[in-house]
């Protein structure tokens, strides 16, 4: 399980602010962002492990650690983002080709 708890950014001030304004995802939180293919960490205070899904929900790309004040490139499969606290991937096992079950 990556998450036991989301928050579902579909809308358009959610999906810009983000993650912004926090000081840390708790771990077993998630944020999963709606029509997002690309991901910037532009004024955050903390890294992100991000997963990139297509519209299988199959993992197109996994980020580890993603530090602030970086961005990622545009993974043009991708129809849905979901960011995680740092170490998530890693502890999960999560790999590019993985499908991923929301709930």
């Amino acid at each position: 399980m990556l998450a036991d708890a989301a928050e579902i950014a579909s809308s358009l001030f959610p999906r810009m602010k983000g993650l912004l304004g926090r000081s840390a995802l708790p771990k077993g939180q998630a944020l999963v962002i709606a029509s997002c293919n690309c991901v910037h960490t532009f004024f955050m205070r903390f890294p992100i492990d991000l997963i990139f899904l297509d519209k299988s929900n199959r993992a197109v790309k996994v980020i580890h650690s993603l530090k602030p004040f970086r961005i990622t490139p545009a993974y043009l499969k991708a129809v849905l983002t979901i960011e995680l606290p740092p170490g998530t991937l890693i502890s999960t096992s999560t790999q590019e080709g993985d499908i991923i079950s929301i709930e």
